[in-house]
């Protein structure tokens, strides 16, 4: 049996292969623009669309969009003169989905017995009122053997 490429199965159906090229494009015109603007914009940014000349392009905010819409008339040029026929550059504004912060992570300290020991006695020697005391019977009361 023989094994097909990712792209000999894009390319078997008619649907898949002008997918697959419109993406191939829009990919060629991220590259593009990577290299024309600062790497900080092109970070904020990403190409959305290409249709009938009109470029779209997705800004993470309004400040990048508003410094990309100055540099449209370079990026233009720029695009016309690596073959892509550009007539517009639109820019919107839509923020990536935010990635949601991991769970913190509840470690358990592993102390030795003679250490809870150490510790306890310790905090027994302490004011009552001593902050250092609450957090050592708070650490030994926690903590594995």
């Amino acid at each position: 049996m023989q094994s097909r490429t990712l792209n000999d199965c894009l390319n078997a159906d008619e649907t898949m292969a002008r997918l697959a090229a419109h993406a191939g494009r829009l990919l060629k015109l991220q590259q593009i623009i990577g290299a024309t603007i600062p790497s900080a914009l092109a970070k904020s940014c990403r190409v959305a669309n290409y249709k009938l000349g009109v470029l779209i392009i997705h800004a993470d905010n309004g400040a990048v969009a508003a410094k990309i819409r100055q540099m449209a008339p370079t990026l233009g040029e720029e695009l016309r003169s690596r073959g892509t026929e550009v007539t517009e550059i639109r820019i919107k504004v839509q923020p990536r989905e935010a990635i949601p912060p991991l769970s913190p992570v509840i470690s358990v300290a592993m102390i030795s017995k003679e250490a809870k020991r150490g510790l306890t006695n310790l905090s027994k020697e302490l004011p009552e009122d001593s902050p250092l005391k609450a957090s050592l019977e708070r650490l030994v009361s926690r903590s594995k053997s």
